[in-house]
C-alpha cells in the first residue's frame, strides 16, 4: 500500500515523508534525502531532494494543534486545504509569485509543492544586510492583483460569495483576532515581554483613544469581506533573490479587508527600518514607498481594464477605494508592530538582537511607532506623508 492510500491522519516523520514522495512518482531516483525544516508555529515541513538530479520538493503537513502552545490549543486540519486552495487561487492570478502545488491530501492535511530552497527567506536576508531590488515592485503587484481579482470588482457577487464560503477560516482568524487585535491591548496571559517594557505597555493598556482605534480596526477585520487575503504576509512568508519573489504559507487565508495584507507587509519592513542604521533605514523606507507605488499602478490598471462594477467609471470611486486601503493598511501595520513586540509571537528582527539594551530600545521604538500608526492612520493622506511620519518617529527614537 502506498502512503497516499493511508486513510487515517498521522504526523509525518522524515521516513514516511520520503515514502510519500516516492509514492507520488515525483522522483525517478529511489535514493532521496529528507530534512525536517519547519520552524513555524503550526506545521511540519520537510525538504526532500534527489542528490543526483538536485530536484527537490517541499511537503507541508498541518498539525492538529498549535506547536507554539502545544496540544492544549487544538486546531482544525482543514487549514491545510485552505492553504493549498489559496496557493492555487493566487497562483492562477500571479503564477510567477506563488509556488506550484503538485499534490494535496485533505485527510492527511498534506500539501506538496515546489522547492524554493534556491531562494532566501526575506526576513533572514534583510537582517543580514541583503537587498532585494525587485521585492517592492513584486509584492506591490502580488498584493494589487490577488486582492483586486478576488474582489467584487472582478467577480460576480455569486462567485465571490462562493469563494468567501470556501475560504471561511474561523479558527485561524480567531488567532489573528486575539493575538493581533485584542490581547496586546489588555493584560492578557498570552502576552510575552521583558519587564523593561512594562511602563510603555501600561501606557498602551491605559490609552482609551488607542484602544478605540484598535477596536475599529478589529471590527474591519471581522466584518469587511472584501478580497481573498493571504492573512499572514510577513517577511518570513516570502522567498526572494535578486530576480524572483515567491509568497508562501497562506494558511490564514480568508475573505477580509483589502488593507490587511498591505499593512502586515509594511509593518515587517518597518521592523527593519527600526533596527537598521541610517543607510538601511532610508533604503527600507524607499521600499515601503515603492511597494505602495507598485500597488497603486497595478490596482489602477486592473480597475481600468477588468472592473465589472457598474460604478467603476464614476469619478472619484477608484481614489476613494485606494484611500481607504491605504489608511487601513497603516492602522493594521500599527497593530502588527505592537503585537510582534509584546504579544505571543515575536519576530527575529527584534529577538535576534544580542545586546539587551539595544533590543529593549528597538522594542520601545516599535511600540511607539505602532501607536502612532494606529492613532494617525485616518489622518495620513499620502505615502509621502506616511514616510515623513516614519522618518520623524525613527529619528526621534534614535536620539533617545
Amino acid at each position: 500500500m502506498s502512503y497516499t492510500e493511508v486513510k487515517e491522519y498521522e504526523p509525518l516523520t522524515e521516513k514516511t515523508a520520503v515514502t510519500l514522495a516516492k509514492s507520488l512518482g515525483l522522483f525517478s531516483n529511489e535514493i532521496l534525502m529528507c530534512n525536517e525544516i519547519g520552524d513555524g508555529n503550526l506545521n511540519l515541513v520537510f525538504h526532500i531532494k534527489d542528490q543526483e538530479s538536485q530536484k527537490g520538493i517541499i511537503i507541508k503537513q498541518a498539525l492538529p494543534y498549535a506547536k507554539v502552545v502545544g496540544e492544549s490549543w487544538p486546531l482544525t486540519l482543514q487549514r491545510s486545504q485552505i492553504e493549498a486552495n489559496a496557493l492555487k487561487q493566487h497562483g492562477a492570478i500571479v503564477p510567477h509569485f506563488v509556488p506550484e502545488v503538485f499534490y494535496q491530501d485533505e485527510l492527511l492535511a498534506i500539501t506538496v509543492m515546489e522547492d524554493l530552497s534556491y531562494l532566501r527567506i526575506v526576513r533572514n536576508g534583510l537582517i543580514e544586510g541583503e537587498r532585494y531590488p525587485l521585492l517592492a515592485d513584486h509584492i506591490g503587484e502580488y498584493l494589487a492583483k490577488t486582492l483586486f481579482y478576488t474582489s467584487e470588482f472582478a467577480l460576480p457577487p455569486s462567485k465571490k460569495k462562493e469563494f468567501a464560503k470556501q475560504f471561511s477560516n474561523p479558527e485561524l482568524c480567531r488567532i489573528t483576532e486575539e493575538l493581533v487585535f485584542t490581547d496586546p491591548f489588555f493584560d492578557s496571559e498570552s502576552n510575552d515581554f521583558e519587564e523593561e517594557l512594562y511602563d510603555e505597555i501600561q501606557s498602551i493598556w491605559q490609552d482609551s483613544l488607542l484602544k478605540l482605534e484598535a477596536a475599529k480596526l478589529k471590527r474591519k477585520f471581522l466584518t469587511e469581506a472584501e478580497a481573498l487575503l493571504h492573512g499572514d504576509l510577513h517577511t518570513g512568508s516570502i522567498f526572494a533573490n535578486q530576480l524572483e519573489t515567491k509568497v508562501i504559507d497562506p494558511e490564514f487565508a480568508f475573505y477580509g479587508p483589502f488593507g490587511f495584507d498591505v499593512g502586515q507587509f509594511f509593518a515587517n519592513l518597518i521592523f527593519q527600518a527600526i533596527t537598521g542604521n541610517e543607510e538601511k533605514r532610508d533604503f527600507i523606507l524607499q521600499q515601503i514607498q515603492q511597494t505602495w507605488k507598485s500597488f497603486v499602478n497595478h490596482f489602477t490598471h486592473a480597475w481600468l481594464h477588468h472592473n465589472i462594477d457598474n460604478f467603476a467609471e464614476v469619478p472619484g470611486f477608484l481614489d476613494s477605494i485606494l484611500n481607504k486601503i491605504f489608511e487601513d493598511s497603516i492602522g493594521f501595520a500599527g497593530c502588527e508592530l505592537i503585537r510582534r513586540t509584546i504579544g505571543l509571537s515575536h519576530v527575529k528582527d527584534l529577538e535576534g538582537i544580542a545586546d539587551k539594551d539595544e533590543r529593549i530600545q528597538n522594542k520601545k521604538a516599535a511600540l511607539t511607532i505602532g501607536k502612532t500608526c494606529i492613532l494617525e492612520h485616518s489622518r495620513v493622506d499620502s505615502i509621502q506623508q506616511f514616510i515623513v511620519l516614519l522618518q520623524e518617529a525613527l529619528t526621534g527614537e534614535a536620539k533617545k
